[in-house]
């Protein structure tokens, strides 16, 4: 399977690439435009990190380590204390072993989702069909909790699309940081939006940052958007940073157009991450349109469908393309570096949580420059 994959990239990427398709060439799946399923081939379980190639991690290796300064871009796992979206908080215990106080042990429970994370192939498919990525039925993939007493014999059906495929392949490459709070600062002297309010960043925006950073994109580059969230969060009291928890998510994030669409696949990012709670604009404005307006209007003529909403449409999107989205990075501290050293990519590094068929998990992220 893996020979197979990996002849399908090169015929992509090799030493004669076939240019990958536009957004606008990609087929439909059913209703949804923009399926990218067969790019990789019918047995693909990497989705986009396929374009994280030997020769990408290399070059941009050699281009982007200069001085061997390296950035943590994880918030730590104890934050925040209160999730969002109904998720449980982190359970983190320091215990004791013998001899009493000289050993010590911690126990971790936590939501994968709960703080800085990697959204994986398995955590949201296309509801209405029931299916993920590379049209996995839902059924196909068990729930529960598994247990596995021989590594050298995990039935590959168990772990399909889980978590692990990016834990064992990495995502590493080039970073490249759009700091849109610096962007909108320097001109503007304050953010002309709250990043814990409903607000969509425009492909415009995205670009005029690009272009006042002096930023080129190229195709396998990781792209992490600063946005404001955690900045926010920071300068708050507490009481506001517990209120969160409790009142209807709203938060500023990329917008959900077509053309956002086409600017996130026609510049073949391989994964997306920001310092928001969701990555996208949280909920839709009234009288914006849904990702698939058509695809909005049918469903809700079901009575017994299920409701749809902003942040569905959205993430079935990245499930039609594999994309990682990456959500709760903590860039302030890669926001200073990158104003000092006037360099905004560098190299990208996370492995996440090699859990066997894992959803999600931290993404044990930093940028080296």
């Amino acid at each position: 399977m893996a020979a197979n994959r990996l002849k399908g990239v090169l015929a992509h990427l090799g030493a004669s690439p076939k240019p990958l398709p536009t957004f606008d060439e990609l087929p439909n799946f059913k209703e949804f435009p923009g399926c990218a399923w067969a790019v990789w081939g019918g047995s693909d379980q990497l989705g986009t990190i396929n374009l994280l190639t030997d020769e990408v991690v290399k070059r941009a290796a050699q281009e982007e380590i200069r001085s061997g300064k390296s950035v943590c871009l994880n918030w730590p796992l104890n934050f925040p204390e209160k999730p969002m979206f109904n998720r449980k908080s982190p359970d983190i215990l320091s215990k004791v072993r013998s001899p009493p106080g000289i050993t010590r042990d911690d126990e971790i429970h936590i939501n994968t989702q709960s703080g800085t994370q990697w959204d994986g192939l398995k955590h949201f498919g296309l509801i209405e069909h029931g299916v993920f990525y590379n049209n996995t039925p839902a059924t196909e993939l068990p729930i529960g909790k598994f247990t596995y007493p021989d590594p050298l014999k995990v039935d590959p059906e168990m772990i399909k699309l889980g978590i692990q495929n990016w834990a064992q392949h990495g995502i590493c490459g080039r970073g490249v940081f759009l700091d849109l709070v610096k962007f909108f600062t320097d001109s503007e002297k304050a953010l002309p939006y709250d990043p814990w309010a409903t607000h969509g960043i425009s492909v415009k925006d995205l670009e005029a940052c690009a272009k006042y950073q002096g930023t080129q994109f190229r195709q396998g580059d990781i792209l992490l958007l600063r946005v404001g969230f955690m900045q926010k969060y920071n300068r708050s009291t507490q009481a506001e940073k517990d209120a969160l928890a409790n009142k209807p998510e709203t938060f500023a994030g990329i917008e959900q157009s077509t053309e956002m669409k086409r600017f996130l696949w026609d510049n073949h990012f391989a994964a997306i991450a920001s310092d928001q709670p969701a990555l996208e604009r949280w909920p839709v404005p009234a009288g914006v349109p849904h990702m698939h307006q058509a695809n909005s209007t049918r469903v809700r003529a079901k009575a017994s469908a299920p409701k749809y909403n902003s942040m569905t449409i959205f993430f079935q999107r990245f499930s039609l393309w594999g994309m990682p989205i990456g959500e709760f990075f903590d860039l302030e501290k890669l926001s200073q570096v990158c104003a000092e050293t006037r360099r905004y990519t560098f190299f990208f590094s996370s492995w996440p949580l090699n859990i066997l068929g894992g959803c999600a998990s931290p993404p044990n992220a930093a940028a080296l420059f």
